[in-house]
């Protein structure tokens, strides 16, 4: 190709028009955006951005706002809740209420950590899940996934290189500066609770130079945590990307999402960047609840013609990078109705929103959901179906203080004639002898979420078929 004399002089003079803005050459230059264009990408980033948003403000509410009633304690240490949750837990929407949980806010920026965990009786179940920024399920430890013997495992950072040390079972690798770990412990009833007690001391975390006697490397700054938006803001604020952009900067962005958060530039998403409403350009603030309100419109759209349907299951919402391999709606999805969900391998989550006629859950009416003879969920640990009042998604206080009803209560359950077990799902109480399996309701709409934890290959293949709640008055 020849280039001429006048094609330098304008490159020059573009070079100068660049630097002059700030830019450089290998930075693009956006055209401007129509208005369609703008409302399109708030839409992808909002979709692309809310689990992560989501996942900073709980962990913000566990690990650094010491005035929260959500407050678990220090970073890198493991917190113990030796009870199983009630409806006054109201940081995680649709909360487990089956096992006692640990939690662990891993800041992997200094070094890495080393997890012990104690030998645990085969026929109790627990689990480690490990949770990155994004809320992918990057790893487990436990019952299913490594047994239930003793054993060390190390959790590293991205930036983390190095041999694996003598002693350690395995090395795990998070994608993000950041992680979350959910430790979760069978109870198997309420005289239990001093065994599971004992089971969490033994949850033990030491730093990788504790752990080697070695001189502790040099600590990472301090990391300056802007306050999160709460749930209901978050549905709406232009905060939002504000706290996107925050979060962004100890994520690491994946390759793979290189051109996207390229794309996201051009709407003020930069991480680390404060994200200034005041400052961008009139079609893009006026795209913003626009665009925020088309992202909640495709996931009402997904919800009631997918999940509703059976299409697809709540378990799409959650597992590793590759098993989302870029479904972000279905990842938004999971953090919307369940964040901090199982990978489908470790539990499946069947869910009623819906009766057996499509139409919505409300406690004005009363339902049953009947268990063939011999067909209760097939779980090598346990299963339980867990009551949730919308549209917070918590746990409904009643007068039995029950909020659901599990495996460990299968002896209790008034069987019917032929066998099979029929549970009443209503806001009062059936007749006498059938409140054992009574499931208490709210008086208005809710949601019912089953959970089989260690699966059957039965439930996972879908040989077997969760029942459908029927209205019956």
């Amino acid at each position: 190709m020849r280039i001429n004399s006048m094609t330098i002089s304008k490159n020059k003079i573009l070079f100068s028009a660049l630097v002059g803005l700030g830019l450089s050459m290998s930075q693009p230059v956006f055209a401007k955006l129509t208005s369609a264009q703008a409302e399109e990408l708030v839409k992808k980033a909002y979709i692309y951005g809310y689990p992560i948003v989501d996942n900073y403000r709980v962990q913000y509410s566990y690990f650094v706002d010491k005035n929260s009633p959500e407050y678990k304690g220090a970073w890198n240490e493991p917190h113990n809740i030796a009870r199983v949750y009630t409806p006054k837990d109201t940081a995680i929407q649709t909360p487990n209420s089956d096992t006692p949980y640990t939690f662990v806010g891993a800041d992997l920026r200094t070094e890495p950590l080393v997890l012990s965990v104690p030998e645990i009786d085969k026929k109790r179940y627990y689990s480690i899940q490990f949770v990155d920024m994004y809320t992918h399920n990057f790893a487990y430890v436990g019952s299913r996934a490594t047994g239930n013997g003793a054993g060390k495992f190390l959790l590293v950072g991205p930036n983390w290189k190095g041999a694996k040390p003598a002693g350690i079972k395995d090395v795990i690798r998070s994608e993000t500066d950041l992680a979350f770990l959910v430790y979760r412990t069978q109870l198997f009833s309420d005289k239990d609770l001093e065994q599971v007690k004992q089971i969490q001391s033994k949850y033990k975390i030491s730093t990788l130079s504790e752990y080697l006697g070695t001189k502790a490397p040099k600590a990472a700054p301090a990391i300056n945590f802007i306050k999160p938006l709460t749930l209901e803001e978050q549905k709406k604020s232009p905060e939002f990307f504000n706290e996107l952009n925050f979060a962004l900067q100890y994520t690491h962005v994946h390759p793979s999402e290189k051109a996207m958060l390229k794309e996201f530039e051009q709407i003020g998403i930069v991480p680390g960047k404060k994200f200034e409403y005041s400052k961008l350009d009139p079609v893009v603030q006026a795209a913003i609840p626009k665009g925020i309100q088309q992202a909640w419109a495709d996931l009402q759209y997904r919800k009631t013609n997918f999940l509703d349907t059976g299409k697809i299951s709540s378990a799409d919402g959650f597992g590793t990078r590759e098993f989302i391999d870029g479904r972000y709606l279905d990842r938004m999805m999971g953090a919307v109705f369940g964040i901090y969900g199982n990978t489908k391998e470790e539990a499946l989550y069947p869910s009623y929103f819906v009766d057996a006629e499509g139409k919505p859950l409300d406690g004005k009416n009363s339902y049953q959901l009947t268990f063939p003879a011999g067909q209760l969920p097939p779980a090598k640990s346990f299963w339980s179906l867990t009551m949730y009042k919308l549209p917070e998604s918590l746990l409904y206080e009643n007068e039995l203080n029950r909020y659901l009803i599990n495996s460990t209560m299968t002896d209790q359950l008034k069987k019917n004639k032929d066998g099979s077990v029929t549970l009443y799902i209503q806001n009062k109480a059936p007749a006498a002898n059938l409140k054992s399996n009574w499931l208490p309701a709210p008086a208005g709409p809710f949601l019912a979420l089953m959970r089989l934890y260690w699966p059957e290959q039965a439930a996972l293949d879908g040989t077997w078929k969760e029942p459908k709640i029927v209205k019956v008055k």
